[in-house]
C-alpha cells in the first residue's frame, strides 16, 4: 500500500504517493548524481589513454577487480533515495565511465536490472575516455533528444586541449518537459579559468533551451569541481546561493550551505558534487502550489558501507584504489540526491 502522510510528515519522508492536509497528493521524484571514480572496463580503446585500467597496468585492472567495481557501484546506484523513495532515484547522472561497454554492463547488475534502468551515452573527446551519462528509470523519465555539446576553448593556445562536453537529454518526468545537462568539468591541476569557461559554456545552452521553450525546466549536475562559491558556478554559470535572488531565465544552486560531498584529495572537504535548477523548478514565494514540478528537498546521500570506517581516512569516501593498491571501494565522492513533488489527481 502507497504511503499517505501529511505535508508536514513529507517534511520528514517522502513517500512514492503523498497526501497534504488539503487532502491533495503529491508525487515524488528523487533526482541524483554520482561520481563513479573510473568505470572502466578491461580493455583498451583506440585513442584513449586509458593504460592504467588494463590487466597489465599499473592498478593490474582484471575481470575480477572490474566486477567487483560494477557490483559496487549498482549497490551505491540503486540505494540512492531509498530512505525518502522506496522506488529509488527516478534519473541519476554519472561521471567518469568509459564507454556505452560500462554502462551496459552496469544496468545488468541485479539491483538496477530489476528496475529495468537504462542510460544515455555519447562518446566525448577526452583523451583519457572519461564521459559522463544519464540512467534513467523509464517508469518515471522518457527521452526525447540527446546532444553532446562540445567543450569550446577560448584561446588559440588551448586548441589541442581536450575533456569532457556537456550531455544534454531532453524527456518527459511527471508529463513535464524536463532536460538535465550533465557534467565533468575540468580538473583541479587546470587553471580556474578552465572552469569558468566550462560554466559559461553551460550557462549559454540553458539559454538556448529557454529560447526553444521557456517553460522548459532545467537541471544542471554534476562533478564541477569547484565550489558553489567559486567563480566557475557563482559568475560564469551565475547560480545563486538564495531563492529570491533568481530571475526567471535564472539558476539555483541549493548546496551553497553543505560542504561534505567529496574529498578528492582526501584532506580538505568540498562541495564539487552539485545538482542546480532553473527558476521554473522553484517556489520562490513559499506557496506550496505543487500542480507543476518543483524542489522539495536535497542531500548528500551516505550509507555506512561506502565510509571508511577507521585509519587516517576515516568518515571519507571508500574509494577504489589508494594509490595503486585496490581497496575494493566504491568512489572518491559521496553522492548527492535532490526530491521534486508534484501535485497528481489521483
Amino acid at each position: 500500500m502507497k504511503k499517505i502522510l501529511t505535508l508536514l510528515a513529507l517534511l520528514i519522508f517522502l513517500g512514492s504517493s503523498l497526501a497534504t492536509a488539503q487532502n491533495r497528493k503529491v508525487a515524488a521524484y528523487g533526482i541524483g548524481f554520482y561520481n563513479l571514480e573510473n568505470l572502466f572496463d578491461t580493455l583498451h580503446d583506440e585513442g584513449k589513454n586509458d593504460y592504467d585500467f588494463l590487466p597489465e597496468g599499473n592498478k593490474h585492472w582484471d575481470n575480477e577487480r572490474y566486477s567487483h567495481k560494477l557490483q559496487n557501484m549498482a549497490r551505491v546506484l540503486s540505494d540512492m533515495g531509498t530512505d525518502k523513495i522506496p522506488a529509488g532515484c527516478a534519473v541519476i547522472g554519472v561521471c567518469e565511465v568509459e564507454n556505452a561497454h560500462c554502462l551496459e554492463d552496469l544496468c545488468n547488475q541485479e539491483p538496477l536490472k530489476k528496475r529495468n534502468f537504462n542510460f544515455v551515452h555519447i562518446e566525448g573527446a577526452d583523451r583519457r575516455g572519461s564521459d559522463c551519462a544519464l540512467l534513467y528509470n523509464p517508469r518515471f523519465f522518457s527521452v526525447r533528444n540527446v546532444k553532446l555539446v562540445p567543450y569550446v576553448n577560448e584561446l588559440p593556445r588551448d586548441s589541442d586541449y581536450r575533456t569532457r562536453g556537456f550531455l544534454t537529454v531532453s524527456g518527459t518526468l511527471a508529463n513535464e518537459h524536463v532536460t538535465f545537462i550533465v557534467n565533468d568539468l575540468p580538473s583541479r591541476l587546470f587553471s580556474s579559468r578552465y572552469r569558468e569557461r566550462a560554466g559559461s559554456l553551460i550557462r549559454a545552452i540553458k539559454d538556448s533551451l529557454l529560447r526553444d521553450d521557456p517553460g522548459v525546466k532545467i537541471i544542471i549536475m554534476g562533478n564541477m569541481n569547484d565550489n558553489p562559491q567559486n567563480t566557475s558556478m557563482a559568475v560564469s554559470l551565475g547560480a545563486k546561493a538564495n531563492v529570491v535572488e533568481v530571475e526567471k531565465d535564472g539558476l539555483w544552486n541549493p548546496w551553497f550551505k553543505r560542504n561534505s560531498a567529496s574529498c578528492y584529495d582526501g584532506i580538505s572537504p568540498s562541495m564539487y558534487d552539485q545538482i542546480i535548477l532553473s527558476y521554473s523548478l522553484l517556489d520562490p514565494q513559499n506557496s506550496k502550489d505543487y500542480t507543476t514540478l518543483k524542489y522539495f528537498t536535497h542531500q548528500v546521500f551516505l550509507r555506512e558501507y561506502f565510509i571508511t570506517q577507521a585509519g587516517i581516512n576515516k568518515g571519507l569516501p571508500l574509494r577504489t584504489f589508494f594509490g595503486t593498491t585496490w581497496l575494493d571501494g566504491y568512489s572518491d565522492h559521496f553522492p548527492v540526491v535532490l526530491y521534486l513533488v508534484k501535485e497528481v489527481n489521483k
